[in-house]
């Protein structure tokens, strides 16, 4: 960005009113919002570990800070294809607007976005697959750029069932989804409102339907505006898996629950590209084992000291699969565990970056709520994710899955400490 942009107006669920700033950020950042209401002037990632709520809209949070309605800002960003992005916030949430994804879109435009260096982190896909969640079906399939395809459906005789296609590039997204706004009925408003949401609504920024039509004598940009903002909703949602989609999917009756059901699924079964990585030859500056007790190949993401994500190929000339089991190998679960604290100590190693790492190790001190959910046969290729719960002096507590094709295999709880040699 050559020139930071800002907006105020009130938040759609909170009824705050609040100042949206956007500022250059380095590469390699991310998105991330700042709360300069609060003491500290806390940040939030914008990543899936952050998501608090997603009921009418999709709320992140870190420690004591929220951010409310993420969603709209999202898409505008993602569609512009910005991918580091500090956005201040003088409240809780960023203000509703005209109800539509437009004037963040274009004030991003404004703004400038530049080239500041670095790669693009892409997610791909290589096979379909599907994704339910309540009445809401994702599936996904590969393809070469980011391509929507939305069906919703409502009792109501301004909506029916809508269907589109939208493929997600700057131009295309101004012109089809950005001016399309957030909707909502006139026969739920008290209830919503008494569980603490929409205080913000109104039909200034909101197409609100009775049962015969739009209130207040409004009108539709387009006949099907619905569809093309639950599209919009889609690309802000899955803006928090941090990387640029390259995939189709198809979606039925989507909803930010299931959006981000979708999301973490793309995170954990896609193919990423651009990520700042540590290679083998990295990991084994950082860890003493040696073969055949080194149990992880590669570090795919590192979010400071926050959360790991590690692989490890799995092949049939692993040695213990000569008696584990002959004839029918499966990697033993203790391993499986063992893989997982590997790539755990990585992410605690990363905190003593630039001291004599050579000369400290990890030791771990216990395990809990250990479950194995499917067996790992060789072929398969295990996603590890780690992220941390408490980390204090020397001594950290994390909590780990492990995933084969986005489904889990294995996970724990786990404490350990760095200790000199």
């Amino acid at each position: 960005m050559t020139r930071p942009a800002a907006l105020r107006g009130t938040g759609l669920h909170t009824g705050a009113a609040t100042e949206a700033t956007f500022l250059p950020a380095p590469a390699g950042r991310g998105i991330v919002f700042r709360r300069t209401d609060l003491a500290g002037k806390p940040e939030i990632p914008a990543r899936l570990t952050e998501v608090e709520a997603v009921e009418r809209r999709t709320a992140i949070g870190h420690g004591a800070a929220t951010v409310h309605t993420v969603e709209h800002l999202l898409a505008a960003v993602a569609a512009h294809g910005i991918d580091d992005l500090t956005v201040e916030l003088t409240g809780p949430e960023p203000p509703i607007l005209d109800g539509s994804v437009q004037p963040y879109f274009d004030a991003l435009s404004r703004a400038e976005p530049t080239t500041v260096g670095g790669e693009a982190v892409v997610l791909s896909v290589q096979a379909p697959f599907t994704v339910t969640d309540k009445d809401a079906t994702y599936v996904v399939a590969p393809d070469k750029c980011f391509r929507l395809t939305v069906t919703i459906e409502w009792p109501h005789p301004l909506i029916g069932t809508q269907a589109g296609t939208y493929e997600v590039t700057p131009e295309r997204f101004a012109a089809e989804l950005a001016p399309a706004r957030t909707f909502g009925f006139t026969h739920e408003v008290a209830e919503l409102q008494a569980r603490g949401l929409i205080k913000g609504a109104s039909a200034a920024n909101a197409i609100v339907l009775d049962e015969r039509g739009v209130v207040a004598g409004g009108t539709l940009r387009w006949p099907d505006e619905f569809v093309r903002h639950k599209a919009a909703d889609i690309v802000g949602d899955l803006a928090l898996t941090g990387a640029r989609i390259q995939a189709h999917v198809v979606a039925t009756k989507p909803s930010h629950g299931g959006n981000i059901a979708l999301a973490r699924a793309l995170a954990r079964a896609g193919r990423r590209t651009g990520m700042p990585a540590m290679d083998i030859s990295k990991i084994m500056d950082y860890l003493p084992h040696r073969y055949p007790f080194l149990l992880v190949d590669r570090i795919i993401e590192v979010e400071g000291l926050k959360r790991i994500v590690g692989i490890k190929n799995v092949t049939i000339n692993e040695p213990f699969f000569q008696g584990h089991f002959p004839g029918h190998p499966i990697m033993p679960g203790v391993l499986i565990i063992e893989a997982m604290a590997q790539v755990g100590g990585m992410l605690l190693m990363t905190h003593f970056e630039g001291q004599d790492t050579a000369n400290k190790v990890v030791y771990f001190m216990s395990l809990d709520n250990v479950k194995f959910r499917r067996p790992v046969v060789p072929g398969d290729q295990i996603r590890f994710e780690l992220e941390m719960l408490q980390f204090r002096g020397k001594t950290c507590k994390m909590k780990g899955a492990g995933f084969v094709d986005g489904q889990v295999v294995a996970e724990a709880e786990m404490m350990a400490m760095v200790v000199d040699k």
